[in-house]
């Protein structure tokens, strides 16, 4: 084999896209060029910087065996203690901007930061040509999620949102389910959490509260002015990290921002959902600080001739055993959240539960709770559907780390999650203090091509944020 220099990050991802064709080569070639045991050589291994790595970040971060961890970024160095330890060897650093501009051996980018910090970093690493991971909703708003989706095109880098039950067994059975007309046209969608109450008395982050009147000191080694990033300057507190952010709309995208991209991605792929048509809200007392405790959002989507292609799942067009055109009707979705339910369905047995989260399909021929087909009647008419989709053995981390070798798309990248992050964001739009009297009135229009609300103008100014002086996306 043929030596190749790497002095670049550029030829680095050069090469791990042409490992591929090597296969044959790199069977004669000594066990102790390849690594130990048969290990991917260290030529071979990408070199991997995080933006983030306390809590969800840290465990990202450490789900890449086999691959370089090169440097880490967290603006609390105590709060990322736990990846500092894992990883002594990388390089650490409170401002991801700096970080990029000096560490040149980086291939690839995971980014966990709070959700305002998502389409900064994010961008920052795609303009570099780095392989992005960043973890859910995508954005903070639904204009960057516009523009992380544009930028990561023109990048043409391996790109995966951090949604991880997209590679699921889940996902596949109900996509199967579906596209086998287990249960008829799918007309009703319902999705529900209990976030961000967990329980009567506990809570994952607070939602519904005004901000805290104290201020007390910012802790060691906490770049505060880095953690508010673009969002308005405002004292430290506990109340916003770490994670307590997720209620707060400066920094988070509440319950639906958290659990969406989780919940939707199954049903936007078992029926091939695009942009919404309306969206509409209630919930309960809302404020200009924080989410409301508890939600509903609707949605509607035009009826769509659908491509179902199982063999392949992420590229229609290809024959295989569920493969051809679907009508698919008009459907109507329907997220819950705070502990909210959908009714329950009719002829569901007294002793089966809802549960606190779930997903609920309801079709011309029956309804699928979670991954079952209901009543037992129809179950027993459709018999076992066969597997029909290939499984992600692996998982949607390591998926994605074999996209930037292959080229080959992963599940959920960035011009599947824009959208999908979008949907989701939209529904926020519907949630604020500023637009609850009118949106009693009337539901939202969504013109998706114009990135536009046609019927009420003010819901506009929500779709994108100011910036603090000095952060653009520019």
């Amino acid at each position: 084999m043929k030596s190749i220099p790497l002095t670049s990050a550029t030829s680095r991802r050069s090469f791990l896209k042409r490992a591929a064709l090597w296969g044959a080569a790199v069977q004669i070639v000594p066990a102790r060029v390849l690594g130990r045991g048969g290990e991917r050589p260290p030529s071979e291994r990408l070199n991997i910087a995080g933006i983030g790595v306390g809590g969800q970040g840290g465990h990202d971060i450490g789900q890449f065996p086999g691959e370089n961890v090169v440097a880490l970024c967290d603006v609390d160095w105590r709060h990322a203690a736990g990846s500092f330890k894992k990883f002594p060897q990388a390089k650490r650093y409170k401002d991801y901007r700096k970080m990029l501009e000096e560490v040149k051996e980086i291939d690839a980018v995971v980014v966990a930061t709070p959700d305002h910090m998502h389409a900064f970093a994010s961008i920052a690493a795609l303009r570099m040509g780095h392989h992005v991971y960043c973890e859910k909703p995508l954005t903070h708003s639904v204009w960057e999620a516009r523009e992380v989706t544009r930028v990561a095109r023109e990048a043409g880098v391996a790109t995966q949102m951090g949604n991880q039950g997209q590679a699921s067994e889940e996902t596949r059975r109900l996509c199967e389910l579906v596209w086998s007309g287990a249960i008829g046209k799918v007309t009703e969608a319902h999705l529900w959490t209990d976030r961000p109450s967990r329980g009567l008395f506990e809570e994952y982050w607070a939602q519904g509260v005004d901000r805290p009147k104290d201020t007390p000191a910012t802790p060691a080694d906490f770049d505060w002015d880095q953690w508010i990033g673009p969002a308005p300057m405002r004292p430290y507190h506990p109340a916003y990290a770490p994670f307590r952010w997720r209620g707060w709309w400066d920094f988070g995208t509440g319950a639906l921002g958290d659990i969406g991209c989780h919940a939707m991605d199954p049903v936007f792929r078992a029926l091939k959902l695009g942009a919404p048509a309306t969206v509409q809200a209630c919930s309960t007392r809302v404020n200009q600080e924080t989410y409301p405790l508890g939600s509903t959002v609707t949605y509607t989507f035009p009826a769509r001739t659908a491509e179902v292609q199982a063999n392949n799942f992420h590229v229609a067009g290809q024959s295989g055993p569920m493969a051809g055109a679907v009508e698919m009707p008009e459907l109507r979705l329907t997220w819950y959240d705070g502990g909210l339910r959908p009714p329950r369905p009719a002829d569901l047995e007294d002793d089966e539960v809802l549960g606190d989260n779930g997903r609920l399909l309801i079709g011309t021929e029956g309804y699928i709770l979670g991954t079952r087909v209901y009543p037992e009647k129809r179950r027993a008419e459709v018999g076992q559907i066969p597997r029909a989709i290939p499984r992600v053995p692996d998982g949607s981390h390591r998926e994605w780390a074999a996209a930037c070798r292959s080229g080959k798309p992963s599940g959920t990248h960035f011009a599947w999650a824009g959208p999908l992050a979008e949907a989701v964001l939209l529904g926020n739009v519907g949630l604020r203090v500023q637009l609850r009297d009118r949106l009693t009135r009337a539901v939202m229009k969504w013109d998706s091509a114009k990135l536009e609300i046609t019927n009420i103008p003010e819901a506009n100014a929500f779709l994108k944020r100011e910036y603090r002086e000095g952060w653009s996306l520019g």
